[in-house]
């Protein structure tokens, strides 16, 4: 199989052109790019980089992992690593890579996982209830669904899908798979869409569930929060970190990591320090978070709900 017969999907990266002019390619530098989906981001990153330029790809999912490593077979500098990109510290050390001059997180499920319907992740197929990004290990949703108590099931539902109706949708499942599993996407969609009754126009009542459930699953905020530090540390001077976000809780995450690294230690009131003698702190933002333009959602309509956050390592000290 071929690069261009792996690459049928018809995926559309986000705020592309804005992601690559914030991370300011270098290009003899070290870049890695946390989720290669189906190589959008990681094309444009090697169209920058000299011939000893490097890019590390980490992905989950193994289809992406299998086109990865095609484009690693033809280009030396690209390294693929089937992993989550929270074992970056781990995966830089064993690469023997103490700095890198930028990294770069596109956040969610990508456009080949929605719309593959074996996967398990969208309520437009009937298909096996799965969920994974990574197919190969851990547990399925539907095997949760079977196991999970009601409060830990509303618990989910309530703060990864921010679902209104989550103590009802939770108490249905399990009165439901008393009687059979839910397997299905499509018996989980009808269960929810019998409770919920209201929903904002244009959106299916099963989105925040599903929503909710993959989460919760593929631990995606856990990870977010896992490796912004990670990144921080092994980033050198000038290097960039950029984080597109699909979804407010993601980028509530990104948001306030950015923002607390970017401003001086607050000091006690009794403190009397002149501003120029205030530690430098270890990031600097890059502008505003950006979302995509009208035009860009016309042609890609899941593009609207993205923000890209940019911030640059300084020189000041992180002890994280």
């Amino acid at each position: 199989m071929n690069r261009q017969e792996m690459e049928t999907h018809n995926h559309i990266s986000v705020l592309l052109h804005e992601a690559l002019a914030g991370l300011n390619i270098r290009p003899e530098g070290i870049y890695v790019d946390g989720t290669f989906g189906r190589g959008g981001h990681s094309r444009q990153i090697l169209s920058q980089l000299g011939s000893q330029g490097r890019l590390i790809v980490f992905d989950k999912d193994p289809q992406a992992i299998e086109v990865a490593k095609a484009w690693a077979a033809e280009d030396q500098r690209i390294q693929v690593v089937h992993a989550g990109f929270a074992s970056l510290t781990a995966v830089l050390d064993e690469l023997g890579i103490d700095k890198i001059d930028g990294a770069l997180f596109d956040l969610g499920i990508s456009s080949p996982q929605i719309d593959e319907a074996g996967r398990g992740f969208s309520f437009r197929f009937d298909a096996p209830l799965d969920m994974r990004m990574d197919t190969t290990t851990g547990q399925s949703a539907a095997l949760w669904l079977a196991t999970a108590s009601e409060d830990e099931i509303h618990e989910v539902i309530k703060n990864y899908g921010e679902e209104r109706f989550s103590r009802a949708i939770a108490r249905a499942i399990v009165q439901q798979r008393a009687q059979a599993p839910i397997a299905t996407t499509r018996q989980l969609a009808n269960l929810v869409a019998q409770v919920v009754h209201s929903r904002e126009r244009g959106q299916d009542p099963a989105t925040r569930t599903f929503q909710a459930i993959r989460i919760f699953i593929n631990r995606e905020l856990e990870e977010i929060a896992a490796v912004l530090p990670q990144a921080l540390a092994r980033l050198s001077v000038r290097g960039r970190l950029a984080v597109i976000a699909f979804h407010s809780l993601e980028d509530r995450i990104v948001k306030r990591f950015m923002q607390k690294y970017s401003k001086p230690e607050p000091l006690p009131r009794w403190a009397v320090v002149k501003e120029a003698d205030r530690a430098v702190p270890p990031l600097n933002l890059i502008g505003k978070a950006q979302k995509p333009s009208l035009a860009e959602i016309k042609m890609n309509p899941r593009a609207r709900s993205a923000v890209l956050r940019v911030a640059e390592r300084s020189h000041g000290s992180w002890n994280g």
